[in-house]
């Protein structure tokens, strides 16, 4: 089966790429992400995969042809717990990026994540966007405590494709659909002594074999003063002794997507797509 290419912007850790390509159907063949610590986590599990640093220097002819576009644009300027810039701050502006490059490449998707806020600071300007570069548009709520996350973690999901290629309504990609693909996967996603588990108050923290933490381990090539070993360990929680070589992995998960969304949205392209 021919696989559906990736651009992954706003990479981060790869979650996005991790879970779509779980299902088996998707190929990432670029990354793009600012952080260099998530930089090294991107070159340890995909080291024959392009990562470009700055998407605001990124080009269509750098990438070549892609079949789906998604990613998790900066969430501060939107979140109620910054100052309420929406769309017009600095850093969740960059949703433009992602609107300019789906303009220029076309892609057969685009998989957009973002805090829930944006429901009620910029969706509709979002939706604008996608209509006025001739997407369609669906989208969900959905929290990384549906598909077995110890914690709520409230997400939209917004899924597009191009207008002229409307679905039949047996293969359209519908939040009732989308809804459908979470409770039909969570079962098979997880076994269910896991999530009997979870209901107890139980497990390990990771979800589907899967640990954030596990994943940020044993990256190399970020700057030298977090690869040093001879920095003191903190004594008391909060004190300023050194640089704690687990900093950056503490920050990366938390600014991740839950893979399994991903890897649920996935199925859900691959059936509209037929290939399923």
């Amino acid at each position: 089966m021919q696989k559906l290419k990736v651009l992954d912007l706003f990479s981060g850790i790869g979650g996005f790429s991790l879970g779509l390509e779980r299902t088996g159907g998707f190929e990432t063949v670029a990354f793009c992400e600012i952080d260099p610590f998530c930089r090294a986590v991107l070159r340890k599990h995909w080291p024959d995969v392009p990562i470009h640093e700055d998407v605001r220097e990124l080009t269509v002819e750098q990438v070549g042809t892609v079949d789906v576009i998604c990613g998790g644009f900066p969430c501060q300027d939107l979140s109620f717990a910054g100052k309420g810039a929406g769309l017009a701050g600095e850093r969740s502006g960059l949703w433009s990026e992602i609107r300019r490059l789906s303009s220029e490449s076309q892609p057969r998707y685009i998989v957009v994540e973002n805090v829930s806020a944006l429901l009620s600071r910029g969706l509709g300007d979002v939706l604008a966007d996608l209509a006025a570069i001739g997407y369609d548009a669906e989208w969900h709520c959905i929290p990384a405590s549906t598909v077995g996350a110890p914690h709520r973690r409230d997400r939209i999901w917004i899924i597009a494709y191009p207008a002229k290629e409307r679905r039949k309504e047996a293969g359209k990609l519908r939040c009732k659909q989308l809804a459908e693909w979470i409770s039909g996967c969570c079962e098979a996603a997880f076994p269910s002594d896991y999530l009997q588990e979870r209901a107890e108050g139980r497990g390990t923290g990771s979800i589907s074999g899967f640990s954030a933490f596990s994943w940020c381990k044993d990256v190399r090539g970020v700057e030298d003063l977090r690869e040093r070993s001879d920095l003191p360990e903190p004594l008391f929680c909060g004190s300023c002794d050194g640089v704690p070589n687990w900093v950056d992995r503490i920050g990366s998960p938390g600014n991740a997507v839950v893979p399994q969304i991903p890897e649920i949205i996935g199925h859900a392209i691959l059936e509209a797509e037929g290939m399923r």
